[in-house]
């Protein structure tokens, strides 16, 4: 699970490092993952302790590299110099010796010595032409050492050197080639790429539809007209006051509301029982 999620999740990997140090602290594999579970979160102290740790318990010099590069990290860029020259450097494969040669750069750059950071890189792996795990990194390397003293045309042309042997797509070498070209990508999917803004001024034809609808004010209620409330509830057309074209407002009562039909009441049936006629209203 470290080695899963060492990449992706490095805080995960930490923590299931962490499980497997409780479980088998004297298992040298143990350690080793750990190490690299909080090289990968940056806590190089920690790190340190366990690839010593390691170290001790296998015999092996594979890690002195990144032990060397744990030095830059906790701020100790000479340490990590004078571990380059150690004679544990003789017994690295030809990767750990590339690795640390990435190391011993990156301590001079860390020092302010950008000039012999590049003279660093400068060896046999760099100018052969045969692709190898750590060749990609080590184009990149120098071409940004390269782009760090201004030589700026020829740090495009080994950023493309890295790029060319970049199968894996460990570098960002083709972002590198598109910021020196003046290339400027931008987010198809981004929604607000598509849209553009309205300027002050701007005539309105020029405007969407959707923005000159968003502008367009409702038309304010008419007023009823001066005197509605004098006009008489038995004159057809005129009872509210309120013009056709307008609703009437939600009644209270039924006297507020000529337009709904009476309910017949007790008061009704009497008028009606002494002189035979209705109201108007009814």
């Amino acid at each position: 699970m470290v080695a899963r999620l060492l990449d992706s999740e490095p805080e995960q990997a930490y923590g299931y490092a962490k499980v497997a140090f409780r479980l088998a602290s004297r298992v040298a594999a143990v350690r080793e993952a750990l190490g690299f579970a909080a090289y990968a979160n940056e806590k190089y102290s920690e790190a340190l302790a366990e690839f010593r740790a390691a170290r001790r318990m296998t015999g092996s010099v594979e890690l002195w590299p990144v032990m060397a590069d744990c030095e830059r990290g906790l701020g100790r860029p000479e340490r990590a110099l004078a571990m380059a020259g150690e004679p544990e450097v003789h017994k690295l494969d030809k990767a750990g010796q590339v690795e640390m040669r990435l190391v011993a750069a990156g301590a001079r750059r860390d020092m302010g010595q950008a000039e012999a950071a590049v003279v660093t890189l400068q060896s046999p792996e760099l100018a052969s032409n045969s692709l190898q795990p750590w060749t990609a990194r080590l184009r990149y390397a120098y071409a940004d050492a390269l782009l760090a003293v201004g030589r700026e045309d020829e740090a495009r042309e080994w950023f493309g050197k890295a790029l060319e042997a970049d199968q894996s797509g460990s570098t960002d070498a083709s972002d590198r080639l598109a910021e020196l070209d003046g290339v400027e990508f931008v987010d198809a999917l981004d929604p607000e790429a598509d849209e553009e803004p309205i300027e002050p001024g701007e005539p309105e034809e020029a405007r969407t539809p959707d923005a000159r609808d968003a502008d367009t004010e409702e038309p304010a209620v008419q007023e009823p007209k001066a005197g509605a409330e004098d006009v008489k509830a038995d004159e057809p057309g005129e009872a509210s006051g309120v013009p056709e074209t307008e609703a009437a407002p939600q009644p209270s009562t039924f006297l507020d509301n000529p337009f709904r039909e009476p309910q017949p009441g007790p008061a009704a049936e009497d008028t009606a029982g002494q002189d035979g006629s209705h109201d108007q209203r009814d």
